[in-house]
């Protein structure tokens, strides 16, 4: 490997350089949601991806170790909320584990296939799983549409630099 002048050193791959490429690499911030057995769960995702048009399908990255991971593996649908740059709380709260996620103040109603729905997000589908894809520790989950509501007012919140943050002008 040579270097590129005006360049650090490369570093090999590991679990670190990951993370500290990726604090670089601004992402949309959204919260997942599923019923479970125990009540409803959820965490905060920034691995949100658009996949597929027709059918409208997405996917996102969940740890196998993470708290939601045992109801998201049995869920048979999802909810994906788009959080807005007013929602940092929310986000921080659905990101803490140990957290109670669904308690005051997260403001939600049980929506279409029993799924939490969010209350004051820029935008909420509902989608049914179609595929637990293995990827290391975590796994991708393929979902499919099957409605939602895009008409929430505001900016996107978005997480750089290990921070929620928001849009510059």
């Amino acid at each position: 490997m040579t270097a590129t002048p005006g360049l650090h050193t490369p570093q090999l791959a590991s679990p670190e350089l990951l993370r500290s490429v990726f604090r670089r690499h601004a992402a949309g911030v959204a919260v997942i949601t599923a019923p479970g057995e125990g009540g409803p769960v959820g965490f905060t995702a920034t691995s949100l991806t658009s996949v597929s048009a027709e059918p409208p399908m997405l996917s996102f990255g969940i740890g196998t170790g993470a708290s939601s991971w045992p109801a998201v593996s049995a869920a048979g649908h999802v909810g994906v909320h788009i959080l807005g740059d007013h929602q940092r709380e929310l986000a921080a709260t659905f990101a803490r584990s140990g957290a109670d996620r669904f308690g005051a103040p997260t403001s939600w109603r049980e929506g279409p296939e029993g799924v939490p729905v969010l209350d004051d997000v820029l935008a909420w589908l509902v989608c049914r799983v179609v595929a637990r894809v293995p990827a290391g520790d975590h796994r991708i989950v393929l979902a499919e549409v099957v409605l939602g509501d895009p008409a929430g007012a505001g900016r996107p919140l978005l997480y750089h630099q290990g921070r929620f943050t928001a849009l510059g002008d």
